[in-house]
């Protein structure tokens, strides 16, 4: 896939991302005026730094995503740290077996609400997650700082780490992603896991990952005690044109290509 073609992408999903996290570190933010003069120096700062960490779909790369930082101008995000990990190469059943860049292993496409999951395979990869965010805290960063977003596979893993860290978290953010694990998952969520909010959205049009898989989400989320915005984008799926693009919030006079529909791969 054509880096012009993830950027595409990867840019509709940051759009969306930019608010709630900025938004989340606005209210940590050290208090202004005399009372800023009160806070020390280093606990100052150690409020101020934050961690984004992006999971790419099935078949991308971390690196690919880079320029969507780009987008995530806001001062708030000025001693923000970002990380675009890329997932191992592993053989991927819903493609005959085919080795590529894959999180966990996904059985069929597309994805509806009743899809099989590969349970085993996400606890593993949310234990990697996990080992990056830990990182992140022994290095001094406040767990509330601390953001995971993701598209569509990335997604499924992003809302799968969020549920599971012990922590609240300052967000995670989905991208026509879905829930990749059974109810019985929810016995395993600490009280502080369920303060994470969380941002979920999904184009209606999405033929790979169904609407109805994203549907699925809010309603899980909130028998587990989670409060989910659900955002839907009419018209998007995992492809998106120019003028599609143009419409979201944010984006008229970003691009000046061609036009052409650019294909999201899962």
């Amino acid at each position: 896939m054509s880096s012009l073609v993830r950027f595409l992408f990867s840019l509709a999903a940051a759009i969306a991302a930019a608010s709630l996290l900025a938004a989340a570190l606005r209210r940590r933010a050290p208090p202004s005026g005399l009372a800023a003069h009160l806070v020390p120096a280093p606990m100052a700062a150690a409020r101020n730094r934050s961690f984004v960490l992006w999971l790419h779909g099935l078949g991308d790369s971390g690196p690919a995503n880079e320029p969507i930082r780009n987008f995530f101008s806001a001062p708030e995000f000025r001693l923000t740290k970002w990380a675009f990990p890329s997932a191992p190469n592993s053989p991927v059943s819903c493609n005959h077996g085919a080795v590529m860049p894959s999180w966990f292993d996904i059985h069929e496409l597309p994805m509806s609400a009743g899809s099989p999951q590969d349970d085993s395979g996400v606890l593993k990869a949310v234990e990697n997650v996990h080992a990056m965010i830990d990182k992140e805290v022994a290095d001094g960063i406040h767990p509330e700082n601390i953001f995971v977003c993701g598209f569509s596979q990335g997604g499924a893993l992003t809302l799968a780490s969020v549920l599971l860290y012990p922590k609240t978290l300052g967000g995670g953010a989905v991208f026509s992603g879905w829930v990749p694990f059974g109810s019985s998952v929810t016995e395993r969520i600490s009280p502080e896991a369920r303060k994470t909010p969380i941002l979920w959205s999904h184009g209606i049009a999405d033929n790979v990952v169904l609407f109805e898989a994203g549907q699925a989400g809010p309603p899980f989320l909130q028998n587990a005690g989670f409060s989910c915005e659900f955002k839907a984008y009419p018209g998007l799926g995992h492809s998106i044109s120019k003028e599609e693009l143009y419409s979201l919030d944010g984006c008229t006079g970003l691009l000046e290509d061609d036009g052409r529909t650019a294909v999201w791969l899962a």
